[in-house]
């Protein structure tokens, strides 16, 4: 085979493994193999390749989407990458909520990442938030005034969760919080993979007086290990404009303001 025509031919094949993947969710290294007719090591090459660009993960015998059923806790800086333009229209359409004077939460996340860097930062604001990555964007603003309630760090987030961090926002009263999800399934609620931040995300939403979700359409339809709150703790759900019809249905259904960045 000539060079030219065997690049063609791993072209194509790498494209049709980015399809059944999308299609199927996950793939198998001895399926790849036999289907190609190519070795198991060109289909792992061809796996690892996408796996160094961040389109799959590898498991064992094979690989799987990054949307999968439950989700997975990230590093922040590879949920940068996922949907990236979507959040952006997010955090910029969330942002347009907030209103002068007020005192609001922004959870950790690299969606709520977006709606720091969008608030008009020329306004007066309280704003209480345990990510070190906003507390960045933000620091150099004297009308926002930041508020940090401590606790133990998540390297994975660059967030603070633990007792001390719910003990110190239980004493706080908010207009807004601002919450970014790993999993939102309409008919129960919403979902974060990991623990301690799904139980000082549900003390943010006990003590807001408006309980802001924001989610590109990925995160719908898919659970994650940890329970957050169910439908009637969230009043907005900013979102894009892919979000399921069905999905749409039922938060309307339940009072809650539907958003479409």
């Amino acid at each position: 085979m000539g060079e030219s025509k065997k690049k063609r031919s791993t072209v194509e094949r790498r494209k049709k493994i980015l399809n059944m993947l999308n299609d199927n969710g996950q793939v198998f290294v001895h399926e790849l193999s036999e289907q190609f007719k190519v070795s198991e090591v060109t289909i792992r090459n061809d796996l690892d390749l996408f796996e160094s660009k961040k389109l799959l993960i590898r498991s064992r015998g094979g690989a799987m989407k990054y949307e999968n059923n439950v989700s997975i806790d990230y590093q922040i800086s590879d949920k940068d990458k996922i949907h990236y333009g979507e959040k952006i229209k997010i955090g910029k359409k969330a942002s347009s909520l907030v209103n002068e004077g007020e005192t609001i939460i922004i959870d950790s996340g690299t969606t709520t990442m977006e709606i720091a860097k969008n608030l008009d930062t020329k306004t007066s604001l309280n704003v209480i938030t345990n990510a070190f990555n906003i507390v960045n964007q933000l620091i150099g603003f004297p009308g926002i005034n930041i508020i940090v309630p401590g606790g133990t760090l998540r390297k994975n987030s660059h967030s603070l969760v633990g007792p001390l961090a719910e003990k110190n926002l239980k004493n706080f009263y908010v207009d807004k919080v601002f919450i970014g999800v790993d999993g939102f399934d309409t008919t129960v609620g919403a979902f974060t993979p990991n623990i301690e931040e799904a139980s000082l995300n549900q003390i943010m939403i006990d003590i807001a007086k408006e309980v802001i979700l924001v989610a590109d359409s990925s995160k719908f339809s898919r659970r994650s290990l940890a329970f957050i709150c169910s439908l009637d703790k969230i009043d907005v759900v900013v979102t894009d404009e892919n979000i399921d019809r069905a999905d749409l249905k039922r938060l309307e259904d339940a009072n809650i303001k539907v958003i479409i960045s």
